[in-house]
């Protein structure tokens, strides 16, 4: 129970902006995006009394993003989004792995435990997955309609990253650290 009620508040902003996009068009979407963003964040805060790194940052995201899309009246900012959101994120990663600092461990770290092979491997692969996504968005945003584009934000992405993070499993599983007893 307590992951759905976790699911729902991480997922329930997008499904918002669908309904509110369907029904309302890209701008009333948006507001009702960051309006539901900002609501589950403190979501997120009342029932754990803590807030977690990436919660915060996709706040910071559609409210920037989204305050540029009504402020300046164009889509294209709240378009362009994910493609900022992930390429910060690739570059983030993947300047981590030059660096030799696994960046992903402070984010994952109280779920997995892995050796540093693990970390450093499941790091570079989230980097590229990042990368991908990056370049999707724009594609489908520049080739698409705007309600064609809401549809892969919301039903292509989750699904995506949700397949993506079942296929590390073998990974984890390779370089997991058994719990001290």
């Amino acid at each position: 129970m307590n992951q759905l009620i976790r699911l729902g508040i991480e997922a329930g902003p997008l499904l918002v902006f669908f309904i509110a996009n369907a029904r309302l068009g890209i701008k009333m979407g948006t507001a009702c995006f960051m309006a539901a963003t900002v609501v589950s964040l403190l979501l997120s805060w009342h029932r754990e009394r803590k807030l977690p790194i990436m919660p915060i940052v996709g706040c910071a995201f559609v409210t920037v993003f989204g305050g540029l899309t009504l402020w300046l009246d164009n889509d294209i900012f709240i378009k362009i989004k994910p493609t900022v959101v992930n390429l910060s994120f690739a570059a983030v990663l993947f300047g981590g792995a030059v660096l030799r600092r696994n960046l992903l461990k402070p984010l994952l770290g109280t779920m997995l435990v892995l050796d540093e092979t693990g970390w450093r491997i499941l790091g570079v692969r989230w980097a590229g997955f990042f990368l991908i996504l990056a370049v999707a968005n724009e594609v489908v945003w520049r080739s698409l309609s705007t309600d064609a584009w809401v549809d892969f934000k919301v039903f292509g992405i989750m699904p995506l990253t949700l397949l993506f993070s079942a296929l590390q499993m073998p990974l984890i599983l390779k370089h997991q650290i058994a719990p001290a007893e």
